[in-house]
């Protein structure tokens, strides 16, 4: 029979939660003494405690947060591009979290709280911990908890009583979901729900999961209008050009073509800042700066293939790709999925079947629709470095991986089954 995991979502039927409680105390003493464990925590409980482990944080206190100055805290509200969603999760949560003696939390893409409200009794208790405005919240400084581990695997988690890595932590309870910028999909925040341990309930991680998604939408929208501002400002300037041209926003999203088949995105280069530039899907273009943007008019020459592509997953929490081609060299940074597409493929020079990446990516060989739809998106960015049947790196291109020093370090954030299988040192 496989082993029973402990979950606050869904603990044993009849069980007290403070008898809970004591189970993954229980839990958490063994796995600190170097003993197994009566009762096994959550597998992303156990990664993440290992990792603990690795960094040495202490289990009594954690480290001091390092809060920002007030004058800090506020640059970084202005510049972590959460302020469009501020209503929405504040509209969603803060009067809940108050009625439940729980506490609203926003912090930003390191962890940094940047946002509070809630019950104020459980906000002073919170203070006593140092959870206030401009504190460190990563698994780093606290070690396991909800907005450091959210951050981390880059998905919702609650995290429960003796679940938290630090025992200072453990009267408390906290579920946390990640909110991810509709730009260049990585995560902006974390948006938090923590109070005491004896008011955790099942329910609370889906409304904070299902606020952070609502927040998602709202940022989405305020991009649409920005891209719709673009597409304004770039008409006249298109209705001039002769040969192939396309107009940009900083990340790459199309606001507007001519003389190409309509496409969602441009990989561009990590800074564009010269008069000329690469991009593997176009070719040598003259690049020229708009307002939000960039006017990229097509350099007509033949296209050579790329020769050599670097994937960089070296980073725990950012992968990127170069690739060197004759007219220069591209960089971008990755999203999580591209970053895993991409690594399975580096690891397969043969190549993949659809069938085989999905089992690859999601343990299910059924989902072959996703894995072509995705791959296909990704081909269209990275013209002439992908080919199909099977999937596979073109050939005559280079691939060199570099990979992180710890093999618990290689996309933490994953939960393919290749990922996890290769982050085993045997495997890797």
């Amino acid at each position: 029979m496989p082993p029973v995991h402990l979950d606050p979502a869904t603990p044993p039927g009849g069980t007290d939660p403070r008898q809970y409680a004591r189970l993954l105390a229980q839990a958490h003493e063994a796995v600190l003494s170097g003993m197994a464990p009566p009762t096994p925590p959550r597998p992303v409980i156990a990664q993440s405690w290992e990792r603990m482990m690795g960094t040495g944080v202490d289990p009594d206190h954690g480290s001091p947060p390092g809060a920002l100055s007030p004058e800090e805290v506020e640059r970084q509200r202005r510049a972590c591009g959460l302020g469009d969603a501020l209503d929405t999760l504040r509209g969603g949560l803060l009067s809940i979290a108050d009625a439940a003696w729980h506490i609203l939390v926003i912090a930003d893409s390191q962890g940094r709280v940047l946002w509070r409200g809630g019950s104020r009794t459980v906000l002073a208790k919170a203070r006593q911990l140092g959870f206030v405005e401009g504190a460190s919240w990563t698994e780093e400084t606290v070690g396991t908890n909800a907005i450091g581990t959210a951050l981390v695997t880059r998905r919702p988690v609650q995290i429960h009583s003796a679940e938290h890595f630090v025992r200072t932590h453990h009267a408390w309870t906290c579920a946390a979901a990640p909110i991810r910028g509709p730009k260049d999909g990585r995560v902006l925040g974390v948006v938090d729900v923590s109070g005491p341990a004896t008011t955790v309930h099942p329910s609370t991680l889906a409304l904070v999961d299902a606020v952070a998604r609502l927040a998602e939408s709202e940022l989405r929208t305020a991009h649409l209008g920005e891209l719709e501002r673009l597409r304004a400002v770039a008409a006249p300037l298109l209705a001039r050009v002769t040969g192939r041209a396309v107009v940009t926003d900083r990340h790459g999203w199309v606001a507007a073509v001519t003389g190409l088949s309509p496409i969602d995105r441009l990989l561009l280069p990590r800074t564009v800042h010269e008069a000329q530039t690469w991009l593997p899907a176009l070719g040598r273009c003259a690049v020229e700066p708009l307002p939000g943007g960039w006017l990229l008019r097509v350099i007509e020459e033949e296209t050579a293939a790329p020769a050599r592509a670097v994937l960089d997953v070296s980073r725990p929490h950012q992968a990127s790709l170069t690739v060197e081609g004759p007219s220069g060299t591209w960089a971008h940074d990755l999203t999580p999925r591209h970053a895993e597409l991409l690594f399975v493929l580096a690891a397969h020079p043969e190549g993949r079947t659809a069938a085989e990446l999905a089992d690859d990516l999601f343990g299910e060989r059924s989902r072959t629709v996703t894995v072509r739809a995705e791959v296909s998106r990704l081909r269209r960015r990275l013209t002439g470095l992908l080919q199909h049947r099977p999937y596979r790196f073109a050939d005559g291109v280079t691939v060199d991986v570099v990979r992180p020093a710890r093999p618990a370090d290689l996309l933490p954030h994953s939960t393919a089954p290749a990922l996890a299988r290769l982050r085993r040192p045997a495997d890797a």
